[in-house]
């Protein structure tokens, strides 16, 4: 039970991976008492904040959200009493111009450390790479304006050959560059041993399930824990 109250999640609407952009919002439809929340979670807790900001593989796209590789950080973080309290700002469907619309709000509360994994829908929309690199390049930038002091995690992302094995390859490249040029930690592929292994994801051959999202979990942990440890 103290997990579940310490864990604290910003779930705004799910939508399948997949759906369309969303329209710039102050407030994103359906979290009027969103700042609320943020307020409460300073207020409560004089934990450090890690924030997961990404889309329906950060979400936990069909699971309960205990089950979402956010909630398994949170719960090895418990066990080691490193002191960080894990939000959860995933949502289903986001590409990295609705996040860059978005980030601001999040970003009303305090940030300690910031795991920014979008751009998967992205590259399944064929959407322009140099857009996503600049979209993604904005985020970085509003972070570290907002708070030199966050660290900024980058997840790599991979995506099927189905737009050609140039788009496919540069795809993956940016994560890696923007990394580089930024000089951010980077987890070099989320899905690393869950993509295409049918026993670790949804029907939907997209999505990880139950056992998916704690391999998942084990990969951000190797980058995120050099980054946390007292």
């Amino acid at each position: 039970m103290q997990k579940i109250l310490k864990f604290r999640y910003f779930f705004i609407l799910l939508f399948l991976l997949g759906c369309g952009d969303k329209k710039p919002n102050k407030t994103p439809t359906g979290t009027s008492d969103a700042s609320d929340t943020s307020t409460e979670i300073n207020a409560q807790t004089k934990n450090k904040v890690i924030v997961f900001f990404g889309d329906s593989l950060t979400a936990g796209y069909q699971l309960d959200p205990q089950q979402a590789f956010p909630a398994i950080i949170q719960e090895k973080i418990d066990s080691l009493q490193w002191g960080y309290t894990v939000i959860n700002a995933g949502l289903s469907g986001e590409t990295t111009s609705g996040g860059l619309n978005r980030i601001d709000w999040i970003l009303n509360q305090k940030t300690d450390v910031f795991i920014l994994e979008l751009g998967a829908n992205d590259g399944l929309r064929g959407i322009p790479l140099s857009e996503t690199k600049e979209n993604l390049q904005s985020m970085i930038d509003i972070v570290q304006s907002r708070n030199e002091e966050t660290r900024i995690i980058l997840t790599g992302m991979q995506i099927p050959p189905n737009l050609g094995q140039e788009y496919t390859a540069e795809f993956s490249q940016i994560f890696i560059t923007l990394a580089e040029e930024n000089q951010l930690p980077l987890i070099p592929f989320l899905l690393e041993g869950v993509a295409g292994n049918p026993e670790l994801n949804l029907a939907d051959g997209i999505h990880p399930n139950i056992e998916g999202h704690r391999i998942v979990a084990g990969n951000v942990w190797k980058t995120l824990e050099s980054v946390i440890r007292p």
